[in-house]
């Protein structure tokens, strides 16, 4: 029986009885995996909410009521049946369907999200304008528990329970994040699960209150305050309905039919409402069961043994980021390692197992990460904050007033600098050099390669006289015979890698070895460039531009941050203070937000690859 041939739309969903939605969540978990499988992409997230997704679809009536996913990652059965079943197969490629929630693919995408712990902020708004338009509407927030380590989410709760406005949070307990979830509210829900009686002994009280006929306002009100007394002798969820919600759960998120029960019994209640579902990350498939960190996002992988299509050839930046600090803490006592609950995707892990009194997980908390390494900074010690690009954009306000303003030696360990593909907007790490770079005593820099990290790691692990940006890219680290050099890093130089006569290209990390490339085409065309590894955006190497604005006409920068504020507004700045007189050209991401798809096909969009850089500086110089 294929029923899920039959949904193309919720209106289909909602006339299915109780057998044939346990039959759908057998078969929507078998239509992702051949389709994820081929596209790679969010797997275990999505396994773990297959169940819930159909549960909330058949209660509530999306677009009217408001369904927002916090990350947002885990919305694929959300987009199956909400009209895109179809076009599941082009997800996170170019030109196809997102890999999260994007209004303009659909009405049922009420809100955009990409990074963690915004969703009940954006519902409680969402309430709010609903109050004040006088409409009648659910409003329903989906965040998991790792997204609820983050402070915006606590911030978001405290001023939901206070104002009291109607909506409902379900809280996607699945025990996991993207690596195991650390913090106080971890070890809390943890206290919830394993005390299941409290639902049923809740229920029950309530229901001898209500049983109690209307023999005055002192009975009633004495009755409430043994309610209460009773809720926090049983303990769990009191956390919740002290900030003003009223709490459900925990529930088995893979039970249908007891998820469509209480979902509906949330919609009843007139407030703000928690929601507490325990689900299996990776759910149907064993691969993923067993290893949930792996597969939160895949690559293509072969279903029947769970392993990738395509083995990367080579060592990631993030892998010799991470062993490089590992081989330099052993030797100096005060390097301390500091994630923000990705100790795997920044390479972190050897770190945590081999040096744990030495390594700090903070939770989904980049902006208490910044501040934390700034309190460690000031004692004494040496913090590397390893960090997505994308992510260190929450931590502004810290790095500007926590570390910089007080100057204080902390390292931002810079992961997935520029294009990382797939992800999308919210992902790739475009804006850092521009959001950097007019911050006062921050120095910022970027590798070339593998050996050029290394340098730069050992050279922020000396220094102590302020804080450092070392970006680096997503991907395998390159080395380059023909780019190797014994040149000394030294702060605030660049290197000459090709003396020529014709013009000068400037290029800084992953944009250098690619900036070669079009190098020897423009050889081949009877143009002879001189190019340079800036290697320091902040403080660039004023004396180096200097020489080149008196010796070419032209001078061309080429980067994979977005022009504005970044390495090409940098030397136009510099080169104007010179007084040059020749003409420039900046290559670099426009002023716009870069879609997802694959990061070579994105280059080549952008004309950012090899052949396109030379085609440009070919066009313009005719």
């Amino acid at each position: 029986m294929n029923v899920l041939e039959k949904v193309d739309y919720i209106s289909d969903l909602k006339k299915l009885n109780n057998s044939e939605l346990n039959i759908l969540s057998s078969e929507i978990r078998k239509y992702l995996l051949d389709n994820i499988s081929k596209t790679g992409g969010h797997l275990a997230s999505n396994l773990g909410v297959v169940e819930l997704t159909i549960a909330i679809h058949k209660v509530f009536n999306s677009p009217k009521d408001k369904i927002i996913w916090d990350v947002g990652h885990q919305s694929y059965i959300h987009k199956i049946l909400t009209g895109r079943k179809k076009q599941l197969s082009s997800i996170r490629q170019l030109d196809g369907l997102s890999g999260f929630p994007k209004r303009c693919e659909s009405s049922h995408d009420t809100f955009e999200t990409g990074h963690s712990s915004t969703s009940i902020s954006a519902a409680l708004g969402m309430a709010m304008a609903r109050d004040i338009k006088g409409e009648k509407h659910d409003i329903v927030s989906i965040i998991g528990d790792g997204s609820m380590t983050a402070g915006m989410a606590f911030e978001a709760l405290n001023h939901a329970g206070d104002i009291k406005s109607k909506m409902i949070v379900i809280l996607n307990d699945n025990e996991m994040s993207i690596s195991e979830n650390v913090g106080g509210l971890s070890k809390y829900l943890d206290r919830i699960r394993t005390a299941p009686t409290y639902g049923r002994m809740k229920d029950d009280f309530e229901n001898i209150l209500n049983s109690i006929p209307a023999i005055g306002k002192t009975m009633v009100r004495t009755a409430e305050k043994a309610k209460d007394s009773f809720k926090y002798f049983v303990v769990p969820g009191v956390l919740f309905e002290e900030l003003g919600f009223t709490y459900l759960g925990p529930i088995d998120g893979h039970n249908i039919q007891s998820l469509i029960k209480t979902l509906n019994r949330a919609k009843r209640v007139n407030g703000p409402v928690i929601v507490h579902v325990r689900t299996k990350k990776g759910k149907g498939y064993k691969y993923a069961e067993q290893n949930p960190d792996k597969f939160h996002g895949t690559s293509a992988f072969n279903l029947d043994t769970g392993k990738a299509l395509k083995k990367s050839k080579g060592i990631k930046y993030s892998q010799v980021f991470g062993d490089k600090l590992y081989e330099l803490a052993l030797k100096n006592k005060s390097i301390v390692a500091i994630t923000a609950a990705m100790p795997s995707g920044t390479g972190l892990e050897k770190f945590k197992e081999k040096l744990p009194q030495k390594f700090i997980d903070v939770g989904i908390a980049e902006q208490h990460a910044v501040t934390l390494a700034a309190g460690l900074a000031s004692q004494g010690l040496k913090p590397f904050f390893a960090v997505y690009s994308t992510f260190l954009q929450r931590g502004y306000d810290q790095i500007v007033h926590d570390v910089a303003l007080q100057n204080l030696p902390v390292v931002f360990a810079i992961d997935r600098g520029g294009l990382v593909g797939n992800d999308g907007e919210t992902h790739h790490g475009v804006f850092d050099f521009s959001y950097l770079s007019h911050i006062p005593n921050l120095i910022i820099m970027a590798p070339k390669d593998k050996l050029e990290l290394e340098k730069m790691i050992e050279f922020s692990s000396e220094y102590d006289k302020g804080p450092i940006a070392l970006r680096y890219p997503r991907g395998i680290s390159v080395v380059k015979n023909e780019l190797t050099t014994n040149n000394e890093l030294i702060l605030g130089k660049g290197e000459t890698l090709i003396e020529g006569k014709d013009i000068a290209i400037i290029s800084i990390g992953k944009m250098v070895e690619i900036s070669y490339e079009a190098c020897i085409k423009l050889n081949n065309n009877n143009i002879n460039p001189t190019l340079i590894n800036i290697r320091f955006l902040k403080p660039i190497d004023e004396n180096l531009i200097e020489r080149l604005s008196n010796k070419y006409k032209l001078i061309i920068t080429v980067e994979d941050n977005v022009i504005n504020g970044g390495l090409g507004t940098t030397v136009n700045q510099t080169l104007i203070k010179s007084n040059y007189r020749g003409k420039v050209l900046n290559i670099g991401l426009p002023d716009r937000f870069i879609e997802h798809g694959d990061t070579d096909k994105l280059f080549e969009k952008y004309k950012l690859d090899s052949n396109s850089i030379f085609e440009t500086i070919l066009n313009y110089i005719k």
